[in-house]
């Protein structure tokens, strides 16, 4: 039987956390469907006057979607022997897909570029969850 440490309770409020900020994007995609007059199932608008912006809004929401699975898997791994890095790690994914949401929420989509951070701290959980597997398996990872 496998004991988590305590501080894995940090690795857990982290994941709640980021089930906050997909439920917000999900809000801004509903409240903007209604703004923009997008109905389901439609994903993107072809309105020329408002089109771009909605999408911007929706792809926001849609790529955070495509990442999340990857993200929480990586930060569960990471976070068995590395708490306070997957901790780091996954409030830095956060806030960087804050960034990158608003900044897709311009109409711009270059200024999705904001979260960048984002996606680094998710190579970073990648690579902490591939050295805890090693851990975990006993291979000497140091030298």
């Amino acid at each position: 039987m496998a004991v988590l440490s305590r501080e894995y309770g940090y690795v857990m409020l982290t994941g709640a956390a980021s089930f906050v900020l997909v439920t917000h994007l999900a809000v801004k995609v509903g409240r903007a469907r209604k703004k923009y007059n997008v109905e389901y199932p439609t994903m993107y608008s072809t309105d020329p006057e408002h089109g771009q912006i909605f999408n911007c809004i929706q792809r926001a929401h849609q790529n955070t979607l495509e990442a999340y699975p990857a993200f929480l898997f990586f930060l569960a791994t990471s976070g068995l022997y590395h708490p306070r890095v997957a901790t780091g790690l996954g409030i830095t994914w956060i806030l960087g897909r804050i960034l990158y949401a608003y900044g897709y929420y311009t109409g711009d989509p270059k200024n999705r570029r904001r979260g960048a951070m984002g996606s680094f701290a998710l190579i970073g959980l990648v690579g902490t969850g591939v050295y805890s597997a090693c851990q975990h398996l006993g291979w000497n990872c140091q030298n």
